[in-house]
């Protein structure tokens, strides 16, 4: 039997407003009565959506990696251009995303990453699932440039997938740190080493 469509339309907001408050601050410091006071839902209407807190970051990492997966199979697709271009313009939003110190427009899984890892493994889980679908699609996007010709024939497509996506993540950390865009410069220098032309 489907639950109604009420159910899942307050599940929905309920992860949508917090995802808004905790890019604003941080998982840790917003408690639940924010979230439900901003969303206008009742505290006892909570539990019947989520099991806990920690239940609803999983969800709430779970509903941000599928939307974003959704938008990077489209961004990295054949009808987008060929695989080298798609790489360089999927890693130069990351650079846009970063052009001010706007927490709202920083990414969730690298604010969530470094504080709630060591906290909760089950959020801990739905982080590493959800960079893994990043890192495969990635992989796909680098075997694709070397099919139609686009990027180098040697690259290891897994490995240097992986390598990527940790460098563009450690470098969207050090932003955090440092307030400057000079990581996110030197990681796209770096990337365009990697993904040069043949």
């Amino acid at each position: 039997m489907s639950r109604p469509k009420q159910f899942s339309d307050t599940r929905e907001h309920l992860l949508a407003t917090g995802e808004a408050i905790i890019l604003g601050k941080s998982f840790s410091a917003v408690g639940l009565a924010e979230i439900l006071g901003a969303a206008g839902v009742p505290k006892g209407s909570f539990y019947h959506y989520f099991r806990s807190k920690e239940g609803y970051g999983v969800e709430l990492l779970r509903r941000y990696f599928e939307t974003y997966d959704g938008r990077l199979v489209q961004f990295l697709s054949k009808d987008a251009g060929s695989a080298r271009d798609c790489l360089l313009h999927y890693f130069d939003g990351w650079l846009e995303t970063h052009r001010c110190d706007e927490p709202q427009r920083c990414c969730l899984a690298v604010k969530l990453a470094a504080e709630v890892s060591d906290l909760s493994e089950p959020m801990r889980e739905a982080l590493a699932e959800g960079m893994s679908f990043v890192v495969r699609n990635l992989a796909a996007c680098i075997r694709r440039g070397q099919q139609e010709g686009s990027l180098l024939p040697d690259l290891l497509p897994d490995e240097t997938a992986s390598a990527l996506y940790s460098l563009w993540v450690g470098s969207a950390l050090l932003f955090k740190t440092q307030h400057s865009r000079a990581p996110l410069l030197a990681a796209m220098a770096h990337t365009q080493q990697i993904l040069r032309a043949p």
